[in-house]
């Protein structure tokens, strides 16, 4: 890691690289400059905006220490600022005012932050600076920045779909001429297979490093910042199997195309209990790996469908194409309905959601199997794939009213590629509907039906996943039906819900209420479940 210390030179530009802008390719690094000083910094305001994963913390740290001693051994000037460096500063902008202060003569530069707050904070210092400043793209996403507005638009409902086949046509992924690889956009329905007995017996080792987190525990502890969850004990020393380089990170890629990805499609909603691989399956766990920057999304989807010609057919369009559009459609969606609704998106709840998030988000202790699968999964590994987080937590959530700003926060701390710009829309939009639609065309509230048709939590749960009332019934048929009963009208206005808030009408009225009842219970004891 770069030292920290006052250089006697008269630097032309300061360049800040926040803690997410790990992009070894973006063009500020394409010669070196002597005149251009490159500033990181640890800093106590990202730490404390909300409660963050052990992992989370380790990870930036240990990736942003990692970057800036590469770009200072391939020629750059870098000046790292430590927790320690940074401790008496109370924000990012005081920090930079003190920093900026040594070097009057130099312009100030830095790239797009993804997140609103810290966009919002630069361009406050910007406006009190008496200095040329540059605010640069990040280079990072297929859509630039200053295009987001050509594809969305503010309060305005979108569909994904139409999104991906246009970003899907312009960057030509998966296309034979004009025409979508192999006749269709999308092979979703293709993707929904659950694992049987076999599969889970075959379920790939998961790849994970060996990266030593004990020096950057002993600094957290040092400055008292309070995390959830756990990390691993290695041959006696604490360490994170996340990607903390680029090398890391294109090794995980590398492991994914060749190990997983002809899987990936079948199973990628799949959920199982049975297996010491549960928490990975077949997914590829590079989302923090992306979110940091330590790849392009680009380079991603390009290996991936690299991949899928050389096959020659062995394999799956339809895991190629689900995987590929997570990232080019998916992961470019979210992040135009984030910036095109801020800053009010963060405060949407139309809903009115108010309920408190349960004690057992923190521990994982419930009688609901998908429940402690998917939290105690999340408090361990700072991951959960896809479906735990929105037809597990998410619908549990939706479904129980709980606050929207309770679970974001929750979302955002204790994942390990969570940052604003991607878990809000995620969390706020598609898991709980507090956007009434600008992001999901419907709610995506579950019954167990669900949950034991895509897992096998059901067959080791305390509770009865057919039953609807009475002792032991599962939760989430009363709370389905119930989410329903509550929100029949806005339900019956949706093309998609229309009829099974229909089917909900017409059942026996002695049947609704049995069902009512029986939520009203579970609710006024949720802490309990």
């Amino acid at each position: 890691m770069p030292a920290r210390k006052k250089v006697e030179q008269r630097f032309t530009q300061v360049r800040l690289i926040l803690g997410d802008q790990l992009n070894a390719s973006h063009s500020w690094f394409s010669r070196k400059d002597p005149d251009v000083l490159y500033v990181m910094a640890e800093l106590n305001q990202e730490l404390t905006y909300t409660r963050h994963h052990i992992q989370k913390v380790v990870a930036f740290f240990l990736a942003m220490r990692n970057f800036a001693s590469a770009l200072a051994k391939s020629g750059h000037t870098v000046h790292y600022f430590s927790l320690d460096d940074t401790a008496d500063f109370k924000d990012l902008n005081d920090w930079l005012s003190v920093l900026l202060s040594e070097y009057p003569e130099a312009s100030f530069e830095y790239q797009q932050p993804d997140e609103y707050r810290v966009s919002e904070q630069l361009k406050s210092l910007s406006r009190s600076l008496d200095r040329p400043v540059v605010c640069a793209d990040s280079e990072h996403f297929f859509v630039p920045f200053n295009e987001l507005g050509d594809y969305f638009k503010k309060d305005h409902a979108h569909k994904m779909e139409a999104f991906y086949r246009k970003v899907r046509s312009r960057f030509k992924v998966l296309m034979s001429g004009d025409k979508p690889e192999g006749g269709q956009w999308n092979y979703d329905k293709e993707n929904r297979k659950s694992l049987k007995k076999d599969d889970i017996e075959q379920l790939v080792e998961p790849k994970q490093f060996r990266n030593d987190a004990s020096e950057v525990i002993a600094l957290i502890e040092k400055h008292g910042i309070e995390t959830i969850g756990s990390i691993e004990d290695r041959s006696g020393k604490a360490a994170i199997g996340w990607p903390v380089t680029r090398t890391q990170a294109k090794e995980l890629l590398a492991f994914f195309i060749e190990n997983c990805l002809p899987h990936f499609g079948d199973f990628q909603d799949a959920m199982t209990c049975q297996s010491p691989h549960r928490w990975s399956l077949y997914h590829s766990r590079l989302a923090f790996a992306l979110n940091t920057k330590m790849l392009k999304p680009e380079f991603v989807v390009r290996e991936v469908e690299k991949a899928y010609y050389e096959a020659k057919g062995a394999l799956p369009l339809a895991g190629v194409e689900g995987f590929i559009r997570q990232i080019l459609g998916w992961r470019e969606f979210v992040r135009g309905i984030y910036w095109l609704n801020m800053p009010d998106y963060t405060q949407k709840n139309a809903l009115k959601a108010s309920r408190a998030l349960p004690d057992y988000f923190w521990s994982g202790k419930t009688n609901m199997r998908c429940m402690h699968e998917a939290i105690s999964q999340s408090l361990e590994q700072a991951y959960a794939h896809h479906i735990q987080r929105l037809t597990v937590t998410g619908s549990f959530c939706l479904m129980a009213g709980i606050d929207p700003d309770e679970v974001e926060q929750w979302y955002l701390g204790i994942y390990i590629d969570a940052l604003e710009w991607v878990e809000s829309p995620n969390t706020r939009g598609m898991a709980l509907f507090a956007d009434d639609g600008l992001l999901a065309t419907k709610p995506y509230a579950v019954s167990g039906n669900y949950m034991s048709k895509m897992s096998d939590y059901c067959k080791h749960c305390h509770y009865n996943v057919k039953a609807k009332t009475g002792e032991g019934a599962c939760p989430f048929n009363s709370f389905y039906w119930n989410f329903i009963d509550t929100h029949q009208k806005r339900l019956l206005a949706n093309p998609r819900t229309a009829m099974i808030a229909r089917a909900w009408s017409k059942k026996p009225d002695e049947e609704k209420a049995a069902i009512v009842k029986q939520a009203e219970q579970y609710l006024k004891r949720i802490n309990t479940l």
